[in-house]
């Protein structure tokens, strides 16, 4: 009771501290429920594996989620937030260091993604696997279109046709070299990778106009 009321203490009263015993919940879950999808895949995984390796109830499960489909969409969308927020950092560095190089820019980001590739490879392999519930192929194309619009704007790219394919193009190498990253089998063979897609996307230079 002690701790309880110094927690209530320290988040600003009971309501924030409810709040916090919420998030941690959430994360137990979701912390679960990483397991068993890397393990079993999504069609083979059960609620109750999940709700018994989070030592929580199924009603809370129920509650924070709403079943298996939620679980899965809610550990994807987790990823990308990782992945947005250190690529962000990254680029954030560089502009820092270097000024408005937007290749550097572009590159810092694209090693913090495939190194949160290699981070969270067991994640990265799940959400690649073709196994997740229905619709989510739907989802994942979403977020490809809204990754593209986010790279045009980092690379400053004019609403040109062949502008628009080039950034796709860069997206679609990114994309392929974060799965062949989550396939390595040591840290040196993906950083391998990501110098290898680095070097590629400067011989490329998407910033140089075609002839």
């Amino acid at each position: 009771m002690v701790r309880r009321a110094q927690d209530r203490t320290d988040t600003g009263g009971a309501g924030a501290w409810r709040w916090s015993r919420t998030a941690q919940t959430r994360r137990t879950f979701l912390a679960a429920a990483r397991e068993v999808f890397t393990e079993k895949g999504f069609a083979d995984a059960s609620v109750a594996e999940v709700v018994k390796r989070s030592g929580q109830s199924v009603g809370s499960l129920y509650h924070h989620f709403g079943g298996k489909t939620e679980l899965y969409l809610a550990l994807w969308e987790q990823h990308q937030a990782e992945h947005e927020e250190s690529a962000a950092a990254a680029v954030a560095r560089v502009r820092a260091r270097a000024g408005d190089d937007r290749l550097e820019q572009f590159i810092a980001g694209t090693r913090a993604y495939l190194r949160g590739s290699w981070e969270r490879r067991d994640l990265a392999r799940l959400f690649v696997s073709g196994d997740g519930p229905p619709g989510f192929e739907t989802v994942r194309r979403a977020r490809g279109g809204e990754w593209v619009r986010q790279n045009a704007v980092l690379l400053d790219a004019r609403q040109e046709p062949v502008d628009r394919f080039m950034v796709s193009v860069l997206t679609v190498v990114i994309g392929e070299a974060a799965r062949e990253v989550a396939e390595c089998a040591s840290e040196a063979e993906a950083e391998a990778v990501a110098e290898a897609t680095a070097a590629l996307i400067r011989r490329m230079d998407p910033l140089t106009p075609l002839e």
